[in-house]
């Protein structure tokens, strides 16, 4: 499948006068928490040639569009990319769906000049306030979709997955690794808590959809202690003006001119 999807992204290149400067899986399958029928989510980012910059009409407003998406629905492939500089406003604000792009498991392709980078550039940009609220905000709209769900398994995942998203980031003040395993072995103390987080995981990816009464107050109760913890953390933090962009300038230019050398 890589290969299917690197000629995807070879021929997005051609039709739109791109290049790509980085290419990655965002879903399920970079969680962890795949099924044979789960779709690829594939999310990149690229960049334009110089002379496409050098024009009254800023990106992003009109036919300058600053993101392009394509669904290759043969082979369940959903591709969705960002150009260079939406991608670094975003990256300033520590936007957290770039954030997990850029700490994929799984890279199909990448400009390594360029993404080191901005690798190297992520702790003095780094706003944990935002990310944290980003991660509360999204357990909390999935709790009540799984409870409208009524026990599915993939809707527990979906909350359990920002609750230790933000658990990472209360605890170690960094971006916390995508995959669901290694978030599980890293940050969930042992106990029963672990146990039943990892036992949900496994019937997951056994194919099975559903969970007890029994498992599902249990689950109930740990999201709601787990969400009391980081929101009482969050009032600590004070808010983080943004940085300097200069740096991000730089590796702009830097980049044109080392992707149209």
């Amino acid at each position: 499948m890589k290969e299917k999807i690197l000629h995807i992204l070879n021929n997005m290149e051609k039709v739109n006068g791109i290049k790509i400067l980085y290419a990655c899986e965002s879903g399920s399958r970079n969680w962890g928490g795949a099924s044979n029928e789960s779709d690829y989510d594939v999310r990149f980012i690229y960049v334009h040639p110089p002379s496409y910059y050098l024009s009254i009409d800023p990106i992003g407003i009109g036919h300058k569009r600053d993101v392009i998406e394509q669904i290759v629905s043969e082979h369940r492939i959903d591709l969705a990319g960002w150009e260079l500089t939406k991608t670094l406003r975003l990256f300033r604000k520590s936007n957290p769906s770039l954030l997990e792009w850029l700490h994929s498991g799984i890279v199909y392709y990448q400009n390594n000049d360029v993404i080191n980078k901005i690798h190297e550039l992520l702790p003095p940009y780094f706003r944990p306030r935002a990310c944290l609220l980003h991660y509360v905000n999204m357990a909390k709209g999935n709790l009540q979709k799984s409870q409208m769900e009524s026990g599915f398994v993939k809707g527990y995942l979906n909350v359990l997955r920002p609750i230790l998203m933000a658990r990472w980031i209360k605890t170690n003040h960094s971006f916390p690794p995508t995959n669901y395993s290694e978030l599980i072995h890293q940050i969930v103390p042992e106990g029963t808590a672990k146990d039943e987080i990892e036992s949900m995981l496994k019937t997951k990816l056994a194919g099975y959809q559903t969970l007890d009464r029994n498992e599902m107050e249990h689950f109930h109760q740990y999201i709601q202690q787990e969400l009391q913890q980081i929101n009482a953390y969050i009032k600590t933090l004070p808010k983080k003006p943004f940085s300097n962009s200069d740096q991000l300038d730089k590796l702009f230019r830097s980049t044109l001119e080392q992707v149209f050398k």
